[in-house]
């Protein structure tokens, strides 16, 4: 496939990046933070997930974010289903866009989803006819695609199988994710080239964890790949509760900059996007692991040049 040159860029941060937070996170502070990314030109953003929030407690206030947050055409508020009872959560609140996942691995799924990936197969065609019916945009998720924490190496042909047992809900579109963070760039490289050739004409989506501090390599070989769309979170937040060591996604600022420097567009801000993630920096408590907050961005890029010192 050719490389893209305009990114799509999904923010998800305000679910993936705060469900792993040990502090409690208030509804008010997570409105204000999409509100932040927002203002930053990011115009896809996973807002909540509607899971146990026994199981995720940062999640339990999904319905009061929602309702917070101002509805906006240019924007989508994309919410996290498990399940069909998680989907008419999310449908009731007035999430615009739904994502679920499957695991590649029945042990993986188990342990977050309760079921086999057979199992989360068959709710996702249902979710996904409910969802059609309703006019809500669907999307799923092969998670672990490229290793999981229980059962090790995953063959590629199960993510291409799992892809083309997906397509049958008739998804817009189709992420690949390192939940882990074990993959590298060539078998992102792989990995999306076979499954676009599985699945001609799909949309494909790239999640990347930073583990093991592939996370931008790979996202870099995921757009050479053709990948169109893919996750990030500011300031690096993220990491699942049921996967050990399992850390954040890539910075979305970081991103920002690797692209910007590749002369790929995204329409986000590269300013504004550092701000809010130091802005949420202060507000976890924590130093976060995203470079440019640090480092900020290279002069030319996102800023004027410094000026020449006397």
């Amino acid at each position: 496939m050719r490389a893209a040159r305009n990114v799509e860029i999904v923010e998800v941060g305000p679910r993936d990046g705060l469900q792993n937070e040990a502090v409690a996170i208030p509804a008010s502070l997570k409105v204000e933070f999409i509100n932040r990314a927002v203002a930053a030109g990011l115009k896809r953003i996973e807002v909540a997930s509607f899971v146990n929030p026994r199981r995720v407690p940062q999640m339990a206030d999904a319905e009061q974010v929602l309702a917070a947050l101002p509805r906006r055409n240019d924007v989508q508020y994309v919410g996290l289903v498990l399940n069909r009872a998680g989907f008419d959560r999310a449908a009731a609140a007035g999430c615009c866009e739904i994502g679920m996942a499957v695991f590649t691995t029945d042990s993986f799924n188990q342990r977050n989803q309760g079921t086999t990936s057979a199992g989360s197969l068959r709710a996702w065609r249902d979710i996904s006819a409910a969802a059609h019916a309703a006019g809500i945009r669907a999307q799923i998720t092969i998670s672990a695609a490229f290793g999981c924490p229980f059962e090790g190496e995953v063959p590629p042909s199960r993510v291409v199988e799992l892809a083309r047992e997906a397509a049958e809900g008739a998804p817009f579109e189709i992420a690949i994710a390192d939940t882990i963070g074990v993959g590298v760039p060539s078998q992102v490289t792989d990995l999306f080239g076979r499954v676009a050739e599985a699945l001609p004409g799909m949309t494909l989506r790239g999640h990347f964890h930073n583990t093991r501090n592939t996370g931008l390599a790979n996202a870099y070989a995921a757009v050479e790949a053709g990948a169109r769309v893919l996750d990030s979170s500011l300031g690096g937040l993220g990491g699942c509760p049921f996967a050990p060591a399992a850390t954040g996604n890539i910075p979305t600022e970081d991103l920002l900059y690797m692209l910007g420097r590749m002369g790929i567009t995204t329409g986000v801000d590269l300013d504004a996007a550092i701000a809010t993630a130091r802005w949420i920096e202060q507000q976890v408590g924590r130093t976060v692991p995203g470079m440019l907050v640090k480092a900020g961005p290279f002069p030319g890029v996102g800023v004027p040049a410094a000026r020449s010192a006397p």
